[in-house]
């Protein structure tokens, strides 16, 4: 299946077609270039510093704001497929991973013959910048609480809670939108980012309000798309994991450090559902960062 759109911050147009990948494979961008396809894996190892979003490259060959997608395959719990792309940041769409989620619907899910493996957190892991931080604790099942804070009266202090579901992801967390502020549109032009950003794309607030006609989807979205954020970000662990997530003012920069802190302290999580019992860190490569894949339900039709 297919879709396009343009990116939220180099405003380029691009297609993103999604397409079925065998057991074993994982999430794999696929950059359509004039020599050929460049395969770049959704793992940690190709991550690179960036604003404002999660990005990934390989080779000198990069991929922008990959978090809403891989929300939305990860809140389904598919785990192996390939997204391609004929540009090299991935269609904002709506601002949310709705659209991303309703695509796979479309084209359809379906279970692999493998068993899925769990990376069970047994100790805290933590990291933190000033009074940022995000921490990773012992749990019988998948949660994340977040908080945020912001000055404007909107939001002030939000706090959600998302247990684990795949219904639960479609219903409470897939549909919430990404925001900004008025106050800070130029400032982002002036930094080649939020070209592609406009009120199709984006929660705008301005001092007085929100300038979207349509108004929020939810009365907490704002806290919503934080957590979507962090789903997208969480696919470059490799593995779904067991444990319960608190971040508190975080943001993109933050998820993943947690996510290269997760797969360095290997003494404080162990995998559990493996076909060959508990491993060390996911395999990092680019054709599989899943190392041994689950029972993984795959987007897969006639048209995909």
């Amino acid at each position: 299946m297919t879709c396009s759109g343009v990116g939220l911050h180099t405003g380029q147009p691009v297609t993103l077609t999604l397409r079925p990948a065998p057991p074993e494979t994982g999430i794999v961008f696929v950059r359509h270039e004039a020599d050929g396809p460049i395969s770049l894996g959704a793992s940690i190892g190709n991550l690179v510093p960036t604003e404002l979003c999660t990005a990934l490259s390989s080779n000198g060959t990069y991929v922008k704001t990959v978090e809403h997608v891989l929300s939305a395959l990860v809140g389904l719990e598919v785990d192996n497929v390939y997204v391609e792309l004929d540009a090299g940041e991935v269609p904002v769409m709506d601002g949310s991973a709705g659209p991303f989620v309703r695509l796979i619907r479309t084209a359809g899910i379906v279970a692999q013959d493998r068993r899925r493996p769990f990376l069970k957190i047994t100790q805290p892991i933590e990291v933190k910048d000033g009074n940022r931080r995000v921490v990773i604790e012992p749990a019988t099942s998948t949660r994340i609480t977040y908080s945020i804070h912001y000055e404007h009266p909107l939001i002030r202090k939000q706090t959600y809670t998302y247990d684990w579901s795949v219904s639960g992801f479609e219903q409470d967390i897939a549909d919430a939108r990404t925001f900004g502020f008025l106050k800070e549109v130029e400032n982002l032009w002036s930094r080649g980012l939020g070209r592609g950003g406009s009120l199709e794309n984006t929660i705008v607030l301005s001092e007085q309000g929100v300038l979207n006609e349509s108004g929020l989807r939810y009365h907490d979205e704002f806290v919503r798309h934080k957590i979507l954020d962090l789903i997208g970000d969480l696919a470059l662990l490799g593995v779904p994991f067991i444990g319960h997530l608190i971040a508190d003012r975080s943001g993109h920069a933050l998820h993943t450090m947690l996510v290269e802190k997760v797969l360095e302290q290997t003494d404080k999580w162990i995998l559990v559902g493996a076909e060959e019992g508990p491993l060390g860190a996911p395999s990092r490569s680019a054709r599989s960062p899943y190392g041994h894949v689950p029972t993984a339900p795959l987007p897969v039709s006639s048209t995909l």
